[in-house]
This record gives structure tokens, C-alpha cells and sequence, in this order.
């Protein structure tokens, strides 16, 4: 691997940070906005199988509860979410 195709860990969580703090205003509660953080790190990791399961325990939860109400009954708008991060 080239080091121009390397990839910076610390300046890569900078960059997540700074992407998480810029849609945060989109969820209503902390508590999805801290479970939508640890959803995108965990689709973002080296996990296999990105499942609630798997990705919740990639978060250090004990079950998959909390990744399942973010998906399924948290309130947030997707679509706004989803303009935010196109206009990075």
C-alpha cells in the first residue's frame, strides 16, 4: 500500500466526530444520538456480520435493543440526516 492510500486512524475519528456533531441537532434525545454513533461506528468497522447483534456488541451493549430502537421507533428524520452528510 502506497502512503498516499493510508489511511490516518486519529484524523479518520476526527473526521467521524466531527460528522456526528454536525447531525447530532437531528435526533430529539441523547439517547439515540449516542446509539447512532455507535451504529455508524460499527458499519464503519471490521465487524462481519453487521447485524443489531453484532454491531451492539461492537458498542459494548449487552443485546441489541438499543439498535433496534434507533431503527425501528427512535425519532429522527433519515432524510435530513441524510442531506447533512452529502453536504459535507
Amino acid at each position: 500500500m502506497a502512503v498516499a492510500d493510508s489511511v490516518d486512524p486519529d484524523r479518520w475519528i476526527v473526521t467521524l466526530n466531527e460528522l456526528m456533531t454536525r447531525i447530532a441537532h437531528r435526533f430529539g434525545r441523547v439517547e439515540p444520538r449516542r446509539a447512532a454513533n455507535a451504529y455508524v461506528r460499527g458499519l464503519l468497522s471490521d465487524v462481519e456480520r453487521k447485524n443489531c447483534w453484532n454491531l451492539a456488541e461492537h458498542a459494548g451493549l449487552t443485546g441489541p435493543q438499543t439498535m433496534q430502537r434507533l431503527l425501528r421507533t427512535a425519532r429522527w428524520d433519515a432524510e435530513a440526516v441524510r442531506d447533512d452528510v452529502r453536504a459535507t
